[in-house]
C-alpha cells in the first residue's frame, strides 16, 4: 500500500456512471482483499484461541464480504440506468483518498483490471506505508 499526497486535478466534469463503475471495481477488489484472510484465520494463524471467538471473527469477515459485494452489486445496478451525460466533478473527493493506488484507480477514468494483491506476489513480499 502506498500513500499519496499529491492533488488530484481531471481535465474536466466526468460521466458519473462512469465513476460509480470504477467505485464498484474497488468494492469487488475490498471483498477480495477481505476473502484472502478467511483462509488465515481457519488455520489457527488468527489471535483467538476460543473456538466460538474465532467462529465469531469468520463470521464478521464473511459479512464485510457479502455487504461490499452487496454495495458493489447495488451501486452497478443503479448506474445502468443513469445517463451518461450526468456529470460529476470528483477532484475534491479523490483528494481525500490516502492511497495511492485507489486514488489513481478512482481518479484515472480507467477501469482497473486484475486485484491490488495479485495472487502472484511472493510470500513475504509488502509496502511499507
Amino acid at each position: 500500500m502506498q500513500t499519496d499526497h499529491q492533488s488530484y486535478m481531471p481535465d474536466a466534469e466526468e460521466s458519473l456512471p462512469e465513476v460509480l463503475m470504477r467505485i464498484v471495481t474497488e468494492l469487488h477488489d475490498v471483498a477480495y482483499l477481505i476473502e484472502r484472510i478467511e483462509p488465515q484465520l481457519w488455520s489457527g494463524h488468527g489471535s483467538a484461541t476460543d473456538p466460538a471467538d474465532k467462529m465469531m471473527v469468520l463470521q464478521g469477515v464473511d459479512l464485510a464480504v457479502q455487504k461490499t459485494r452487496g454495495l458493489a452489486e447495488f451501486i452497478d445496478t443503479i448506474t445502468a440506468s443513469i445517463p451518461d451525460t450526468c456529470l460529476v466533478d470528483i477532484s475534491t473527493a479523490v483528494n481525500l483518498i490516502k492511497l495511492a493506488d485507489m486514488k489513481k484507480a478512482l481518479g484515472s477514468g480507467l477501469l482497473r483490471h486484475g486485484h491490488s494483491q495479485p495472487l502472484t506476489k511472493a510470500s513475504g513480499d509488502f509496502e511499507a506505508f
